[in-house]
């Protein structure tokens, strides 16, 4: 369980914030609780932490980490310069601390989207539902998706590591799925290591394009192309054409990729 799931009921801000739940910010508001009527020490603490790490990561995605000062976090947090340091030994040790929590969570949504369908998915299904969550998840964090895919290559050799062990991990869940499929598909081709890492790679780069691009709330529409793209190298399946997105930049593959109709609006909340 991470500090952004066990420490909901600390949480103020309302969920429409457009920066998305992990970049929920207090300035503005009222510091913790002190004194006799506060809360047990145990609870500010935890609450001061989880209070830092969304405020670095809405400060980051709105500055870039090479301007984020640390007065800048805690003043969205609503705690001291003395609680900051508790934490964190500098504004870099408390990103990388909200970047890591961050992508725990992100993992967790993308390896359990598929456990609570009521029928046991096929191998594409799994596939699919996955990619969804992970596009989902990052459409409805866009202050993450930007701290992640922008400001950590830049933030430093830890964050550059950092970024290098999520693609591994990404391509590990990939494998593993790949290698549970092939039981039911056994004409499905073996693949070495390196394709899962490519896919993980390409998936990112991919997503990067429309963060940069200022498209995050459409990231949703990759997923037909994802999908696709990993079927294409792992299953050794045609291309599907009903997939295949427009020229980068197109209003075709920005409103309406083929095969799909306009998105309405997020698939998930802002929140």
């Amino acid at each position: 369980m991470t500090y952004f799931s066990a420490l909901d009921k600390f949480r103020s801000v309302p969920t429409t914030r457009q920066g998305g739940v992990l970049a929920r910010t207090h300035e503005g508001e009222p510091g913790l609780p002190r004194g006799r009527n506060g809360l047990p020490p145990e609870t500010v603490r935890a609450a001061q932490r989880e209070r830092l790490l969304r405020s670095v990561i809405a400060a980051v995605a709105a500055t870039g980490f090479g301007d984020v000062t640390v007065a800048d976090i805690v003043r969205g947090a609503r705690v001291s310069k003395a609680a900051f340091y508790a934490h964190f030994t500098d504004k870099e040790d408390c990103f990388l601390a909200a970047t890591r929590e961050g992508g725990k969570l992100m993992t967790e949504r993308v390896a359990s989207a598929g456990r609570h369908k009521p029928a046991r998915l096929t191998a594409e299904e799994a596939l699919r539902a996955s990619i969804a969550a992970f596009l989902g998840f990052l459409a409805a964090e866009p202050a993450f998706a930007r701290a992640f895919y922008i400001d950590m290559p830049a933030a430093g050799a830890r964050a550059v590591q950092r970024l290098e062990g999520a693609q591994h991990s990404f391509a590990r869940m990939t494998q593993a799925w790949h290698e549970r499929a092939r039981r039911d598909h056994p004409s499905w081709p073996a693949v070495p290591y390196q394709a899962y890492l490519a896919l993980a790679g390409a998936t990112a780069e991919l997503v990067r394009a429309e963060v940069r691009h200022d498209k995050i709330r459409t990231i949703p529409a990759l997923e037909d192309t994802l999908v696709a793209l990993h079927l294409a190298i792992l299953a050794a399946r045609p291309w599907d054409e009903g997939a295949r997105a427009a020229p980068h930049g197109s209003s075709e593959s920005r409103s309406n990729p083929p095969g799909r109709s306009p998105p309405s609006s997020s698939p998930v909340s802002s929140g």
